[in-house]
């Protein structure tokens, strides 16, 4: 399935998010403890998120599901701080969706 996740205030900016790039969140835990105690994703989350792939990607010699997520998605043009927050939002409401067809 494809999603699309606004990335600006305006809506203008967008990023197409696919089920295997939740699917690499997921598996690599890539979302897990990335927010602060505030719970406010900003542009140091981002980094911090950023810092935590390129590490990955380094470790595992370039899986491939981890160069999708980084080129689609994480290092696209227009994510910042707003798309990241969409991201998780859209990640969580994924996980729901997962575990409710399970039942």
């Amino acid at each position: 399935m494809q999603y699309e996740i606004i990335c600006n205030i305006k809506g203008s900016r967008k990023i197409t998010v696919l089920d295997s790039h939740l699917e690499t969140l997921e598996q690599y835990s890539l979302l897990s403890d990335l927010l602060d105690s505030n719970g406010i994703v900003d542009d140091s989350t981002l980094d911090k998120l950023r810092l935590n792939l390129r590490s990955l990607l380094d470790h595992t010699n370039g899986e491939p599901s981890l160069i999708s997520l980084a080129h689609d998605v994480i290092f696209h043009t227009n994510m910042k701080a707003l798309g990241l927050h969409q991201l998780i939002l859209l990640f969580i409401d994924w996980q729901k969706e997962k575990l409710n067809a399970q039942q």
